[in-house]
């Protein structure tokens, strides 16, 4: 057993939001007990004590939608490669890199992005994947590596008509594949979705082909509206709006999540409502690429679940809630809206959107939830209590606050060292791969 004390305990169970002085216990890979410290300590005194030093013990973060095949571009500059709008940013920097992504660079992206995430308290990730290089396998790869670093993970690659029929018809036999084992192995540490990138890029005849390989097995997770290139493509080629499209393709529903959502209609929310789809927004990269703001107060008005991803700008989950409330205020030019829905997302969306893949109940720290669990460090120096955790999370936290991360019962990053995880090895293995991937690009030697 192991028990997490000697902190405050933020539950996300509107039950019992706090515990002061609390303590978690776990069982294995769930968690058995929440309570006080004290009496905890001295009903199970054979159980290993991490200590909180005074911090938050809190539910792990949900990253809802990110990208693996990113983790070797930091510092990346492509010659010749200055994007004036949407298309250029995906043509010249992404669809570039995964054109040049190996198995071998998938493998590398995974442990960076993965150790990164660990590092921020992300214990669940939904990755959307890209490897036009090499296809075949790379979600394999990438579950490899999610396996021997302890990472919860939801995958699927992304299906795209930018390189030929080949290539496409490769990627949709890899989500199939993937999924199918998924299915088989029923590993609640590794689920499938099946992946697609922007409708522009997808006609009919490949979501037809999407629909009858995946043949029920899971839902979609796909790019809609990022850009507007989506609507025009859409409204010009088929004679519809993008969700309409979705529906006619037979690609919406309960367990589908459609990222970013920017340019849709009111009459497109209604049919994602009515549909039960799921949305996930990145208000980071949405920033970052100058896409526009997401009308996401207009989705959760009207029953929406939203949740909060990153798309990889960055791994702090904390660092989109806050990017989240800044975009959402200065749309609207209002000061006074999105607090409740940015928490909404981040805690209570993302949660319900990992529970339509995952079997036990994650984002909450109660009796029976997956054993994720991390410690913040914090010490305020203002009033403390269950009113007010919103302020302190939004306002007094980072990613980098984190000092313990365990995920599925296992301790992964204790006292901000990783256990059992050789960190300058795997970092000397990135490295490698991305000098290959960059001089891939630049056609030079790193």
């Amino acid at each position: 057993m192991l028990l997490v004390g000697n902190g405050q305990v933020i539950t996300m169970d509107q039950t019992q939001p706090l515990i002061m002085d609390g303590a978690v216990l776990i069982d294995g890979e769930k968690i058995v007990e929440t309570g006080d410290g004290q009496k905890l300590r001295e009903a199970h005194p054979d159980a290993e004590f991490i200590d909180a030093h005074g911090g938050l013990i809190m539910p792990g973060f949900i990253n809802t939608h990110t990208h693996i095949y990113s983790g070797l571009a930091r510092g990346l500059a492509i010659e010749g490669n200055n994007p004036t709008n949407f298309f250029e940013i995906l043509d010249g920097t992404w669809w570039a890199i995964d054109r040049h992504l190996t198995l071998e660079g998938t493998r590398a992206s995974a442990y960076a992005t993965i150790l990164d995430c660990i590092r921020n308290g992300v214990t669940t990730i939904f990755d959307h994947h890209a490897s036009f290089c090499e296809i075949p396998g790379s979600l394999f790869v990438i579950k490899d590596a999610a396996k021997e670093l302890g990472m919860r993970s939801c995958l699927c690659y992304e299906v795209s008509e930018r390189d030929g029929e080949e290539k496409c018809d490769q990627s949709i036999q890899e989500n199939a594949d993937f999924a199918r084992w998924a299915a088989k192995e029923n590993d609640d540490m590794i689920k499938a979705m099946f992946g697609g990138h922007a409708l522009f890029t997808i006609s009919d005849k490949t979501f037809q082909k999407m629909v009858e390989a995946n043949d029920g097995l899971t839902g979609f997770h796909i790019h809609v509206c990022e850009g507007m290139n989506d609507v025009y493509d859409t409204m010009d080629n088929y004679g519809c709006l993008p969700i309409e499209r979705l529906l006619y393709n037979h690609i919406l529903g309960e367990k589908t999540m459609l990222g970013h959502c920017i340019h849709v209609s009111p009459s497109e929310m209604d049919i994602i409502k009515e549909t039960g789809t799921m949305v996930c927004n990145n208000p980071g990269s949405n920033m970052n690429n100058a896409v526009g703001c997401a009308p996401i107060l207009k989705m959760m008005e009207k029953g929406i679940t939203v949740g909060m991803g990153t798309d990889a700008y960055t791994h702090d989950m904390l660092e989109s809630a806050k990017t989240f409330i800044l975009i959402q205020r200065h749309n609207a030019a209002k000061p006074n809206v999105a607090w409740n829905e940015t928490f909404q997302m981040l805690f209570e969306n993302n949660r319900a959107i990992a529970a339509k893949y995952f079997e036990k109940p994650l984002g909450i720290l109660k009796p029976g939830a997956a054993a994720d669990v991390i410690v913040m460090d914090y010490k305020p120096f203002t009033p403390f209590s269950a009113e007010n955790l919103q302020g302190h999370i939004l306002f007094g936290l980072e990613g980098k606050n984190c000092r313990t991360t365990i995920i599925n019962g296992k301790v992964l990053y204790k006292d901000r060292e990783f256990v059992d995880i050789d960190e300058d090895a795997l970092n000397a293995k990135i490295l490698v791969e991305s000098k290959k991937l960059w001089g891939a690009l630049n056609h030079r030697t790193y």
